[in-house]
């Protein structure tokens, strides 16, 4: 999978992108990720990214040129599905996710400050896509939880492809069970018996019951009313 990240702070993506699986990937070939800063696609002096908004208001806009600029200089085979990082987009979930794993190529536009100008969404066009119902000051960081969330579900990426099939929002659509290692007992909380029985059903049944009642608790809007 090739994804590239349009952003004006690209030395955010320099540690993340060396760490953990979404390093191991790079490393292995299996993912060519690419950032690109916007403002080298600015013109003037000043490589201006920004401008005030057209009828008032607090706050600057990203102008639709230097974006528009950058897409447009990338080169490559095949078709690619464009991403703004917006708070006003479709929530990621699991589901979106597993879509967009199976997309060969990626591009993200980080916003930042007020937002973007809309003709970058109209023009591109662009998905809006969200990581929450709340604010940050850009996208560089929801961009990466996109990118861990999508990549990991690409093939060869982790280890154990049943792995993420038992994550929360996998089979089933419930939470992930809840988890133990050693030692059997700490600080007197002791490990479930059906977990040391060595009985696979056992095991399998406390398990699914588990992830009910920690979905129940934690995320009833997950259980439908059958």
């Amino acid at each position: 999978m090739r994804v590239d990240v349009l952003t004006i702070f690209p030395g955010i993506f320099a540690s993340p992108l060396r760490e953990s699986l979404l390093g191991k990937g790079i490393t292995a070939g299996i993912l060519d990720v690419r950032v690109h800063d916007i403002r080298d696609f600015a013109e003037g002096p000043h490589r201006q990214v920004d401008d005030s908004s057209f009828g008032g208001g607090p706050g600057m806009v990203m102008k639709p040129e230097p974006i528009f600029a950058a897409i447009e200089s990338l080169e490559g085979p095949g078709r690619r599905r464009t991403i703004l990082l917006s708070a006003a987009g479709r929530r990621l979930d699991q589901a979106l996710a597993r879509e967009l794993s199976e997309e060969p190529w990626l591009v993200l536009i980080c916003g930042r400050y007020e937002g973007v100008d809309e003709r970058v969404v109209e023009g591109l066009p662009a998905e809006e896509v969200s990581i929450g119902e709340y604010v940050i000051s850009g996208g560089e960081v929801p961009a990466l939880v996109l990118l861990e969330a999508v990549t990991r579900l690409v093939p060869g990426v982790i280890g154990k492809e049943e792995s993420h099939e038992r994550d929360s929002f996998g089979q089933g659509g419930l939470l992930d069970h809840p988890h133990y290692t050693r030692p059997r007992e700490f600080r007197g909380m002791t490990v479930p018996e059906a977990l040391l029985s060595g009985n696979h059903a056992e095991i399998e049944k406390w398990r699914h019951e588990a992830a009910l009642e920690k979905t129940r608790r934690n995320r009833p809007d997950l259980l439908r009313d059958d």
